[in-house]
């Protein structure tokens, strides 16, 4: 057991098999902006690229969670069970690179009724993606009207 100011968890790492391997590299880390922090070829054809993305969270949702996200994000569109999220600082400006670069609207910018711009695109390696810009800092957004934390649901 750890304490609360030792993690037991240091880093969550994403690892997508991706068949055109520089389509993937090309779309994340040279269009969308994710810095390379290691790579590797072991000879032969074997190469893998792992991408600094910033900080980390995983997101947890119930069914009904995800089909009013699908909802409000994407107009209905449902999205596969696992989805990878980036906060940029222009979700319009990079919607538009990364279609250039090979990507697939699924849904155009919107507000969400937190607070955020979000669009959502099919990547290449069969990824779907939505780019989120926050228009609130998280404790305005915290005082809106439904919503909440479930420590404050719960009575906690």
């Amino acid at each position: 057991m750890t304490d609360a100011a030792t993690p037991s968890v240091l880093q969550l790492r994403v690892v997508i098999e991706a068949a055109d391997y520089e389509a993937a590299v090309a779309f994340f880390r040279d269009t969308l902006g994710l810095p390379e922090y290691l790579a590797f070829a072991e000879g032969g054809e074997e190469r893998v690229v792992i991408l600094d993305a910033g900080r980390a969270t995983l997101e947890i949702g119930n069914p009904a969670h995800k089909r009013a996200i699908d909802r409000v994000e994407a107009g209905g569109a449902e999205s596969p069970r696992i989805r990878l999220a980036f906060e940029v600082t222009d979700t319009e400006g990079a919607t538009r690179r990364l279609e250039a670069a090979g990507g697939t609207v699924v849904a155009e910018p919107v507000v969400t009724p937190w607070q955020s711009l979000n669009s959502r695109l099919d990547a290449p390696a069969g990824v779907q993606v939505t780019l989120f810009q926050e228009l609130l800092e998280s404790g305005e957004r915290a005082v809106l009207d439904g919503f909440t934390t479930d420590a404050a649901r719960d009575g906690d």
